[in-house]
């Protein structure tokens, strides 16, 4: 496992795996949404600078991830990598570094994203309306408690 600590040279990649993938958690939306790229997000890019954030990659970088205290704020995966386990490898670094309850926000449409968080122990607390680039969505929280055996 190459899972390491985000370095600024790897902002430039960090941007194309948003890129890539960003849009595909909205994929099973009932309307269409235009990418945002991250470094014109103001709000994620804000998100994305307040937060620890670790890159996988051997041969260039694959994947990232972002946590911020005990919110996982972010777990990408370029296209072409995924069906590799990186997801899970990636989302369970993010899980032992974390103390106590675990919290992360999804499209409340994206299931395949949502079985994998509760593959992993979480569960939906609930369901609000936010939107990503003007276009309102629906998304659920979902939490993930502590475990006592750490």
């Amino acid at each position: 496992m190459t899972i390491r600590p985000y370095q600024g040279a790897d902002f430039s990649a960090v941007l194309q795996i948003y890129a890539a993938s960003k849009l595909d958690e909205l994929v099973y939306e009932d309307r269409s949404f235009q990418l945002l790229p991250l470094d014109q997000d103001s709000d994620r890019l804000e998100g994305f600078r307040n937060s620890q954030v670790f890159v996988f990659g051997l041969d260039g970088l694959k994947a990232w991830a972002a946590l911020d205290k005990s919110e996982i704020t972010a777990l990408f995966v370029h296209p072409q990598a995924r069906g590799t386990g990186i997801g899970k490898m990636l989302l369970r670094f993010m899980l032992e570094k974390i103390e106590g309850e675990a919290i992360l926000y999804v499209a409340k449409s994206n299931v395949p994203a949502k079985r994998l968080y509760e593959r992993h122990g979480f569960a939906n607390t609930s369901e609000f309306l936010t939107e990503y680039n003007g276009v309102p969505l629906l998304a659920n929280k979902m939490v993930r408690k502590a475990h006592a055996s750490r």
